[in-house]
């Protein structure tokens, strides 16, 4: 519960504020003192008159009604405090910034549910214990540094780490990423990531508030809620990006189906972020640059010009964006030519646009002007300027900043040079601008952001979709584990996706019947064993009845055999689609190439049943082997809409039939315009 006491606090009591500014107590002080709080500010500490020029109560018992607490005291203390200061001093707002709660001991738990439990008695919001507070324009009640520029259209930064958010503060200071606030939730007990974001969507003002959120996430409490909020951000204007640390964990744990073994808490994120249309970053850096791409102009293409007095960077960040799949387009032609006359003999201008380390500032600025105004088919310009030491960077940042003010298209302004040109770039940053020091950083960051789908819609696709009859079917399985081949193929058929016509028996005669009404060639499996590759259970281009029958027999003294499935034989590209139940997620659906190639290559793209048709058609764009799909050095490509069409009843089957933990199809038969399912297996838990 966000309130105002907690934001704009007419007064604020720092229960441990001291004059030692190198222990957090002295250290918050300090920042609320500098941070300009116009509010009352009070300060208890039983051993000091004085706290840096505030005088100070020495028991809380003291203190006159107070909106807003922060303790910097031992863990043990501050249950009995919180519920003195918010049963009898009115406090309707605490900020806990003491370690030694839950996140270490049984003990500090029940130390942390006496102040949840106190602050919900009494109507009062809590953040953290175990954080370094919370920041923003009207109050400073942190006790780190660096304070950022605070701004209203700045960032505003929620972190459930303390310690990582310093560490990402320090990355964006340098980059010149302004803030509007910054939460550190610490152990989450009442107010966690989810929480903040759902009071900024309830509370969205399009006018005021900031239309940048960054989020340093470690736990994922409630992924619906996340979902919801974010999503309805990033549909107001917004734009999210996030780290989620410690995904992988549970990607080593043994698992019977390929989609088991790929699947992963990691791909819960990654399906969660990409449903929202939250940017996945994975280093404190890209999170940074990320939040400075988003101070820009939006992007309306993927065409790049690369101005620049030094080669090797400019060819550099060619190679990094050419490898995130965007454009860096030569220029040549009559205007490349008159671009080039105006340079210095040996510049190059096919783009990258090299001016020579002896360019000036108003070289950079003619430059700047040709791909602003006369080269066609550009999106963005990247400057590259640093300290070749030839000319006053003052005038060429000085260019640049001007040149940002007045083009149309977005500038990313790349000065490396922080060392030796750190007061020119200082200034530059001072005017509003950001920085990019490292171009690879800046194109990677970009092509997340590019890559990023707009969040999904709502809703489930039925059409086609039987649904009591999939509950029916559910319904009449009794034993939990994969079901029979016969369930499976009326599940699928239920969800409208296509299989291949098979037959599955015990009884040799049946089959072979089966073989001849359907034609030769077929393929013959074994029925029971889940892997049945590994266990000889596999027999292609089968052309005879005597081949079948020799298949069936071997096929039969298989430990764990039960029956024989035959199939007719199908060519085609292998495409493959599992889903894996996430608790908390729900089921995760992947996509891929098919056959031994989705583990061994693990090019997968994973997203949150429900799916779009929009949903599955960027699952399956975003792969890696996506020209394959596609279809390239003059081989027929897949029909893609009928792939993601099975994508989406496949999420709408999960949506409907909860008991399904783990399934495969692998692979679908993609040939011409068809795509169809060859083989699938599924695994309910119904427990």
């Amino acid at each position: 519960m966000i309130n105002r006491q907690l934001l704009h606090p007419e007064s604020i009591v720092v229960v441990g504020g001291s004059n030692n500014v190198h222990k957090p107590g002295g250290a918050l002080v300090r920042n609320l003192i500098s941070g300009g709080y116009k509010g009352t500010l009070r300060i208890v500490n039983p051993k000091e008159d004085e706290v840096q020029g505030v005088k100070v109560f020495h028991d809380v018992h003291e203190l006159p009604p107070t909106d807003l607490a922060v303790l910097v005291i031992p863990a043990p203390m501050c249950p009995d405090t919180v519920e003195v200061l918010a049963g009898e001093k009115g406090v309707k707002a605490f900020i806990i910034i003491s370690a030694g709660f839950g996140e270490e001991t049984k003990a500090g738990a029940e130390l942390e549910q006496r102040i949840v439990d106190s602050c919900e008695k009494h109507g009062a919001a809590l953040i953290g214990p175990n954080c370094i507070g919370l920041m923003n324009s009207w109050h400073h009640s942190v006790f780190t540094k660096p304070i950022p520029t605070l701004h209203e259209k700045g960032v505003d930064f929620i972190s459930g780490s303390g310690a990582t958010a310093v560490f990402i503060l320090e990355s964006a200071v340098i980059k010149g990423l302004p803030f509007n606030s910054v939460w550190s939730v610490g152990n989450s007990r009442q107010i966690g990531i989810e929480d903040v974001l759902q009071y900024m969507d309830e509370n969205f003002d399009p006018e005021r508030d900031s239309l940048i959120k960054l989020l340093y996430i470690e736990n994922i409490n409630d992924p619906d809620k996340l979902l919801l909020h974010a999503g309805s951000l990033i549909r107001k204007g917004c734009r999210i990006a996030a780290i989620k640390a410690g995904s992988s964990e549970s990607g080593s744990r043994a698992a019977s189906s390929h989609t088991g073994a790929i699947a992963s808490s990691d791909s819960a994120v990654e399906a969660l972020f990409r449903k929202a249309g939250i940017v996945r970053c994975f280093s404190r850096e890209e999170l940074t640059t990320v939040g400075c791409i988003f101070t820009l102009p939006r992007l309306t293409g993927r065409n790049f010009a690369i101005v620049t007095h030094a080669g090797g960077p400019g060819v550099m960040l060619t190679d990094a964006l050419s490898k995130g799949g965007l454009n860096v387009p030569k220029i040549e032609g009559a205007v490349a030519d008159e671009l080039k006359g105006k340079l210095f003999p040996g510049s190059s201008v096919s783009n990258p646009i090299d001016i020579l380390a002896t360019g000036t500032p108003e070289h950079l600025g003619l430059a700047i002007d040709y791909c602003e105004h006369k080269f066609e088919g550009i999106d963005a310009i990247f400057v590259i300027f640093g300290t070749p030491g030839l000319v006053q960077l003052y005038e060429a940042y000085d260019v640049l900043h001007k040149k940002i003010l007045e083009c149309k298209k977005p500038i990313f302004p790349i000065l490396p040079c922080l060392n030796t040109a750190g007061p020119e770039v200082a200034e530059f940053l001072k005017k509003g601008h950001v920085n990019f020091s490292d171009e690879v950083t800046l194109a990677t960051a970009l092509t997340q952001v590019m890559k990023t789908p707009s969040p999904a819609g709502g809703g489930v696709e039925l059409t086609g979709v039987d649904v009591p009859r999939i509950r029916d079917i559910i319904s009449g399985i009794d034993a939990d584990g994969y079901i029979s081949p016969q369930d499976v193929h009326d599940l699928l058929a239920c969800a409208g996706i296509p299989m291949v016509p098979e037959k599955v028996s015990a009884d040799k005669a049946e089959l072979t019947v089966f073989a001849e009404e359907v034609g030769y060639p077929v393929v013959a499996k074994v029925v029971g064993p889940v892997h049945k590759s590994d266990v000889g259970g596999v027999a292609l281009n089968i052309r005879t009845p005597q081949h079948l029958e020799l298949e069936f027999d071997r096929m039969m003294r298989i430990d764990g055999a039960t029956g024989v499935m035959v199939q007719k034989m199908l060519k085609g590209r292998e495409l493959f689609i599992g889903a894996k139940y996430e608790p908390r997620f729900g089921h995760i659906v992947l996509c891929g190439l098919g056959g031994i190639f989705v583990e061994v290559l693990k090019d997968v793209s994973s997203g949150l049943a429900p799916l779009s048709f929009a949903e599955a058609t960027s699952m399956i764009h975003s792969l890696r082997a996506y020209k394959i799909i596609k279809g390239t050095r003059g081989q027929n490509g897949v029909n893609e809409r009928k792939y993601a069409e099975i994508i989406v009843r496949l999420s709408t089957l999960l949506r409907f039939a909860t008991e399904i933990k783990e399934m495969d199809i692998n692979p679908l038969l993609a040939d011409g315009d068809n795509v169809i399912a060859v083989d699938a297996r599924i695994r309910i838990e119904k427990r």
